[in-house]
């Protein structure tokens, strides 16, 4: 059996497990249910253990051997404007297919509402987020998990490498090539328990969730799901095909494996080790190229979650009687669009990071505490379709330099 036939397997049997737990109401199944979480978090802590280590040494190894710093800057500039293009687009679609989804909607969804408070946690502003960006002690941002700033120290530091005499740069670049080799041999090791982990994450959070409070959010949660299929099926899939050079059925073949375990762990960052591992062995793209889009994308791209949240502002708006204005559409799609570039990629980061845009168009936030209630299966979904967005990026941009230096061959 393939690992990812084995880890779908083990999401849908945590999913039937929970489900089965939480309708029968059996203490002992629902112990079995609740029970296995610490394995969940074990597995999820073990993914963690290797990504900073392996974010810096195969983004340093990425942007040294680029030797030429134009060359970075290209790089840079597709990949930012993939991911601001498609969050973008993600915000606005998230809007759009809520809207159709509005009329299944259940009153019973406010029961759900009445007496919650949640405080709004506080975010950076735009100005404190640049500067965020700049470590004053790179150390400190690794220890706190913080990638952006320990991409942004990595990508200088790389960058001086590459313009060092050939002996000193080989020998660093060598060493950190060295590293990356045994990084990327613990992540073998890591993902054969995938299957188990996957399952043991699955089971007691639905279990928790119950099918009663599904259904009382059930049409948003069916557009979240509807909106990031079709998200895929219209963006992704187009991009990869007449951008990148690859049929669309041979990337999602090949993409699978990483986007389960994504879908089962919610966490973008948990899931790099198998992005970086798909985008050498299946998709066999150029290690400088995945080497810096992948960690970057797993910092950075949060487009699935965008559109999460663009479907979240007007089901929310719905729910508290907010009427959506021109202006209030306008500033929270400006929000959206910036706070979904600063999403911690973690279990329900897209709902915490939703305040300026409910803000921006009057909504309670209490709105975060629903949203919070049942966001297990949506946080699935979109962290699924952010891999895949990273993915997708990944092979836009391979393609893309891969035509632009045979052109200046040729020419």
């Amino acid at each position: 059996m393939k690992l990812y036939t084995a880890v779908a397997l083990g999401l849908v049997a945590g999913l039937l497990l929970g489900l089965v737990a939480s309708i029968t109401g059996w203490p002992w199944l629902m112990a079995i249910a609740t029970g296995i979480e610490p394995i969940g978090q074990a597995f999820v802590d073990l993914l963690k253990m290797v990504v900073i280590p392996l974010v810096v040494v195969v983004i340093f190894v990425g942007v040294g051997t680029l030797g030429d710093l134009r060359r970075l800057g290209q790089l840079g500039g597709l990949t930012l404007l993939f991911f601001a293009a498609t969050s973008a687009i993600g915000v606005l679609m998230g809007m759009g297919v809520m809207q159709v989804f509005l009329p299944l909607a259940s009153e019973a969804a406010a029961d759900a509402v009445a007496g919650a408070a949640t405080e709004a946690p506080v975010l950076p502003g735009p100005i404190e987020f640049l500067l965020s960006l700049i470590p004053s002690n790179p150390f400190a941002a690794a220890a706190e998990g913080a990638l952006l700033p320990l991409i942004v120290f990595t990508i200088f530091f790389a960058g001086a490498t590459g313009a060092l005499p050939e002996r000193e740069r080989e020998t660093l670049l060598s060493l950190a090539s060295a590293m990356s080799e045994a990084l990327i041999k613990m992540v073998h090791w890591i993902l054969w328990l995938a299957p188990i982990g996957v399952f043991a994450l699955a089971a007691p959070v639905t279990a928790r969730a119950g099918w009663a409070m599904l259904q009382s959010l059930g049409a948003f949660i069916l557009a979240v799901l509807a909106g990031l299929v079709v998200f895929v099926a219209v963006v992704y899939l187009p991009a990869v095909r007449f951008l990148g050079g690859m049929p669309a059925g041979t990337f999602l073949k090949r993409c699978l494996n990483p986007i389960l375990i994504a879908a089962g762990t919610s966490s973008t960052a948990a899931t790099l080790p198998a992005m970086l591992e798909t985008a050498d062995e299946e998709l066999r793209l150029s290690r400088p190229v995945w080497s810096f889009v992948i960690p970057l994308g797993a910092g950075l791209a949060r487009m699935g979650t965008a559109l999460f949240q663009g479907a979240a502002i007007v089901f929310l708006a719905w729910l508290f009687g907010v009427p959506l204005a021109a202006s209030g559409i306008g500033g929270a799609v400006l929000a959206t669009f910036i706070v979904s570039f600063t999403v911690p990629g973690i279990p329900a980061g897209g709902v915490v990071s939703l305040a300026p845009a409910l803000g921006a168009v009057g909504v309670p936030l209490d709105g975060l505490a629903v949203l919070l209630g049942v966001d297990r299966i949506p946080d699935m979904a979109r962290t699924a379709t952010n891999v895949t967005g990273i993915l997708a990026a990944s092979v836009v941009v391979d393609n893309q330099v891969a035509t632009s230096e045979g052109s200046t061959e040729s020419g």
